[in-house]
Parts: structure tokens; C-alpha cells; sequence
């Protein structure tokens, strides 16, 4: 049922892939929590480029990103040489990464940062290349004990529902039960991408009708 942060005790800087920003412009908090965490934030150019598309520029993610900038509180990364020998290696070797988690990895094991991915293909990957410990998750800056100092509880838990709703953010199988207890049965409804949805959610709806169905059966017919 834990849904504690695993950035605590991490005071390496963080280099955050292209979901995991999208996910904190989805939860309307992002910049207030990237603020208040005690990490340096990084984001590589070629994951700034990925939200240069129109979309990204019409639902506002494009100019999160960019207020991120201007303000300080996230820098831009420029790969090198040897960084992109390692973007190489894993955009052109199976099971290859988009360009986006590979500059992400590819700077995070040069330089020594930390990684923040949700797709399993680039947790694995990098996993791999870190070898020493695993990528955290945008769950895990949402979850930050700074984070909830200074926003406070519920705002945090209201980011953490909008990131899985609108921004459909990933969480790791072992933290779903954690994250409903957080949000609360009724709105976990409302995000479909949280893992063993239909299990979980779908499910326990239709056991609910069916439970009321056969106490319905039960009342006296008073006609």
C-alpha cells in the first residue's frame, strides 16, 4: 500500500524524459513541484524538441517546458560526443528507444544524473546501463516529501489524479494500492491507465451492480 518517493535520499540531479514532463503540465502543479524538490532538473534539447510539434504547442506543453526554462528551475542539456555514441547504441540496437529516452539515458549514465522514465522499454534499458540502480518515476517527483511540505497533501494528491487522468502517467504494478488509496476508489475510475484497469476498477463496478442486483431480487414483491 506504500506510495512513498524514491528520491529522498537522492541528491543527484534529475534528467526528465518527454511523459514525464507531459505528465507534470497535465497535473497543473508541475512547476510549483519542480520548484520545491532539492534536485538540479535537466532536460535534454532533443526532448525539448519533441514538444515542438503543434500539439504539444496548442494544449500548452510546449510553453510549460519553456517557462520551466526562462524561469531556472529546469536547464538544458546538449549532448556531446561520447553521449551521443551511447544515443546511437540504443536508438539503433534492439529493443531501441525513441530519441527522446535515448538523449535522456545517454546523458543520465555520462554525467552521472538520475534518470526519470515511465516506459518500461527505457526503464529496462537504462537499468541496464546504470547497473547500479533503477531510473526513478514521475510518480516519485510527484510523490516527493518536499514536494508535499510545501504544496501540502491534498494539492499533491489532486496533481497526482490529474497526471494519471489527463496526462495517463504509468506507475509501477506494486503502487497501484497505494495510489487508490490516495486518490480514492471513485476517481481511480477515472484513470484508465493505471495497471490492471479493467481488473481492478471495471471489475469491482461490476461486482458492485451485481451485489446490488441480487439484494434487489431479495426485497418483497409489494403489489
Amino acid at each position: 500500500m506504500s506510495c512513498t518517493s524514491s528520491l529522498i535520499d537522492i541528491a543527484d540531479p534529475l534528467i526528465l524524459d518527454t511523459s514525464v514532463l507531459i505528465n507534470l503540465h497535465a497535473c497543473k502543479y508541475g512547476e510549483r513541484i519542480l520548484a520545491s524538490i532539492p534536485n538540479d532538473v535537466v532536460v535534454s534539447e532533443i526532448v525539448a524538441g519533441e514538444l515542438e510539434h503543434e500539439t504539444s504547442r496548442q494544449n500548452g506543453e510546449h510553453r510549460f517546458l519553456f517557462d520551466l526554462l526562462t524561469r531556472g528551475i529546469v536547464t538544458l542539456a546538449t549532448m556531446t560526443d561520447a553521449e551521443y555514441e551511447i544515443f546511437h547504441e540504443l536508438t539503433s540496437t534492439s529493443p531501441s528507444l525513441d530519441d527522446g529516452e535515448a538523449a535522456t539515458i545517454a546523458i543520465a549514465a555520462a554525467r552521472f544524473f538520475l534518470p526519470v522514465i515511465d516506459e518500461r522499454r527505457g526503464r529496462s534499458r537504462a537499468s541496464a546501463l546504470l547497473k547500479t540502480r533503477n531510473p526513478g518515476w514521475s510518480l516519485d517527483i510527484l510523490r516527493h516529501p518536499t514536494a508535499i511540505a510545501v504544496l501540502g497533501d491534498q494539492p499533491v494528491i489532486e496533481a497526482m489524479y490529474l497526471a494519471l487522468r489527463d496526462g495517463r502517467m504509468r506507475i509501477p504494478l506494486e503502487r497501484v494500492e497505494g495510489v487508490i488509496a490516495l486518490i480514492g476508489m471513485e476517481r481511480s475510475r477515472d484513470c484508465t491507465c493505471l495497471p490492471g484497469y479493467r481488473e481492478r476498477i471495471f471489475d469491482e463496478r461490476s461486482g458492485a451492480a451485481a451485489v446490488n442486483s441480487a439484494d434487489s431480487a431479495k426485497l418483497p414483491n409489494l403489489k
